[in-house]
């Protein structure tokens, strides 16, 4: 694990650096944010540390997924099983990430990444009966929860869950919006409840909300001059490589 020691200006530069990256992946492929920050910092800071590092910036960008449709009321009313044990779980997962078992959060998280990679390459989709979709939801949620509670990542299984739902592409990144907005919170609220969030990671979260914003608006306009599939094909290989890495050091 690299250590920042006294050197405040270096930890500045990697935390704008690796913000503006991951807001940059947001902005292309419109999600991506806290797996970015999380798997970049993870490996430089603890997880924990880097957990409360992107709760503003992950908040205040899905915020604007969040309310960006007309059917958050619907949303609601559809996706409340995954949601409700999404929160439940977090909280009661989050006393791993809070707990300092660095190796132990490490080794999830790079297991998260890979798994995350790898589904999302291969294309696949999850097809459920709708007359078992709301016990299914509920346990996606309490997956996404443990997951969640003990990495920072709230990707699996949740995103490919929504996108096999059957939304339109507006309701989809609503969805995702609303996904991602309760679980930033959910995790904010465990952190706080365990004792892990100090004011210096609240004032690094908060400091980190412009770079990510800054990364979001420079990748909506590289999504317009690249191919977003071959640009997303990258990033998840790279996620790949964090998440091998982490594992082979957690180990």
């Amino acid at each position: 694990m690299v250590v920042f020691g006294e050197s405040g200006l270096y930890l500045m530069l990697m935390i704008t650096a690796t913000f503006v990256l991951a807001g940059m992946v947001k902005g292309v492929t419109g999600m991506g944010l806290p797996t970015v920050a999380m798997g970049i910092l993870g490996a430089l800071v603890s997880p924990v540390a880097a957990a409360a590092m992107l709760l503003l910036p992950s908040l205040i960008s899905n915020l604007f997924q969040f309310g960006g449709g007309g059917n958050t009321r619907t949303l609601l009313k559809r996706l409340w099983p995954m949601l409700s044990m999404v929160v439940v779980a977090t909280l009661l997962a989050s006393v791993w990430i809070a707990g300092g078992d660095t190796r132990r959060t490490q080794f999830a998280l790079g297991v998260a990444l890979i798994l995350y990679a790898l589904w999302t390459l291969a294309g696949k989709r999850i097809r459920v009966d709708p007359q078992r979709e709301k016990p299914v939801s509920m346990m996606v949620g309490m997956v996404t929860g443990v997951l969640t509670g003990g990495t920072g990542v709230f990707v699996m299984p949740a995103v490919p869950w929504l996108q096999s739902l059957g939304f339109e592409k507006e309701e989809l990144v609503q969805a995702l919006g609303i996904s991602f907005t309760f679980s930033t919170l959910a995790l904010a609220l465990g952190l706080w409840w365990h004792g892990a969030l100090p004011v210096q990671s609240v004032t690094l979260s908060a400091f980190a909300i412009i770079p990510a914003l800054v990364g979001q608006w420079i990748g909506t306009r590289v999504r317009r001059v690249i191919s977003p599939l071959l640009f997303r094909r990258c990033f998840l290989l790279c996620l790949m490589g964090l998440g091998i890495e982490m594992i082979v050091r957690a180990v």
